[in-house]
């Protein structure tokens, strides 16, 4: 199995998802190489709990790194789990039309655009 996806997997088992029990993992490789993961980690008032993908996303950019590669996502869930629609939107702002990666506990698994996700993106380029 593809590393990214490995990383997703195993960052997934870290997930604080006490109230949904829905535990998603991330990695998001760099331009370098680097895998930077992350997991989602609830909340009880569940407006402060953040997804795993910003998780990844924003470690990374505390790491340094500044260009990505593609993007996983771990669920177990027998449908393929994409990113959220605010996670679309960070990782679009973020990483631009990178590759995604979905995967589920069975192995199954699926490569997207973020641009077939996220067809029509908010950016930078409406605030000028």
């Amino acid at each position: 199995m593809d590393a990214l996806l490995e990383a997703a997997l195993a960052a997934r088992k870290h997930a604080h998802a006490p109230f949904s029990g829905f535990q998603v993992g991330a990695a998001l490789e760099d331009d370098s190489g680097r895998i930077h993961t992350g997991c989602n980690v609830e909340n009880a008032t569940y407006g402060l709990t953040i997804c795993a993908e910003r998780v990844a996303v924003f470690k990374a950019i505390s790491e340094g790194a500044r260009k990505f590669r593609r993007v996983a996502v771990a669920a177990d869930t027998g449908a393929l789990t994409p990113p959220c629609g605010a996670c679309r939107q960070i990782l679009w702002e973020f990483c631009g039309d990178i590759e995604v990666l979905l995967v589920n506990l069975e192995g199954r698994s699926e490569s997207l655009r973020l641009k077939d996700l996220f067809p029509r993106p908010f950016d930078a380029t409406f605030l000028s």
